[in-house]
């Protein structure tokens, strides 16, 4: 399975902040935005991964990013000129997907807790597989209906009158038939390529999975100023707490396997001087005293 992450769109809703740099490149506590999505993937055990996103920003991402060979995997930019929709990220990058299944991802998604993630990319084998997670203001994202056994029956996107208080978070696996239907869309009244449409399609076809996500999983939209200060300060509230850093690919790398402990240590040897660093040599030294964490 090959990655997509989503680091386009104006950001207008972070205005004036997107003036100076992307929406993904913003901070959430001590990190770029972008990493959190990024570690998702890599926890996962996403090795070939794709970013999307405007002509201007896409060399900020390269020089932050690069190829990826620093995390053991590779990462290759594709150019989305005008925010077209979110299933548009599926029709530019058709030629890295080629024939693979895929997981897109939205670059300002961040999530903590759980291990639905990584279970579900385990365990996908075809079709489609999205989550549904509880939410207070379910107008404003796609919106999954079920049954009384538990069934998906309907999605909608951004409905007036949700049917339900279930919202589908910016995570989304697909089989190669995701690229086909993407290309065959028209785009909505608000003039996008919705992703909703596509997911609406495998629900019509019989093969659209949705697993809700349980209460130890949190969800957090950083697209406005106000949610990307309140993801900011419970990133802070729950490393201070826990003493574990949120959206670290350095760390999700090692404990995947991508990296060996000889080359965790070498990359870390590389950085400044800054907690940052500090935290990843704590993390080094203590697989080295107990062993490696289970992926």
């Amino acid at each position: 399975m090959k990655g997509l992450i989503l680091a386009g769109g104006a950001g207008s809703r972070l205005y004036p902040l997107t003036q100076v740099a992307s929406k993904q490149l913003q901070p959430v506590y001590d990190k770029p935005m972008v990493y959190y999505p990024l570690t998702v993937l890599i926890a996962s055990g996403i090795r070939e991964i794709c970013l999307i996103s405007t002509p201007q920003d896409l060399p900020r991402f390269q020089q932050l990013l690069g190829n990826g060979s620093q995390w053991g995997i590779t990462i290759e930019y594709r150019e989305q000129p005008s925010p077209d929709g979110i299933a548009q990220a599926l029709i530019i990058a058709a030629s890295f997907i080629g024939s693979d299944s895929v997981t897109l991802i939205l670059g300002d998604n961040i999530f903590f807790g759980g291990d639905a993630f990584p279970r579900a990319f385990a365990e996908f084998r075809a079709g489609a597989t999205i989550f549904a997670y509880h939410v207070n203001d379910p107008e404003r994202y796609g919106v999954v209906e079920f049954d009384a056994a538990g069934q998906a029956v309907s999605l909608e996107e951004k409905p007036a009158q949700p049917r339900s208080n279930y919202a589908v978070p910016g995570v989304y696996l697909y089989d190669n038939d995701a690229v086909a239907i993407a290309q065959s869309l028209q785009p909505s009244p608000r003039g996008e390529l919705e992703i909703t449409d596509v997911n609406k399609e495998y629900l019509r076809r019989g093969t659209l999975r949705v697993q809700r996500l349980s209460r130890g999983t949190a969800w957090l939209d950083a697209g406005t100023s106000s949610s990307l200060h309140e993801a900011s300060a419970y990133v802070q509230t729950i490393e201070k707490r826990q003493g574990m850093k949120l959206g670290c690919p350095e760390e999700a790398a090692l404990y995947r396997g991508f990296l060996s402990l000889d080359q965790f240590d070498t990359l870390v040897s590389s950085m400044p001087r800054c907690e940052y660093r500090d935290y990843l040599a704590e993390t080094g030294a203590e697989v080295r005293r107990v062993g490696i964490k289970s992926a």
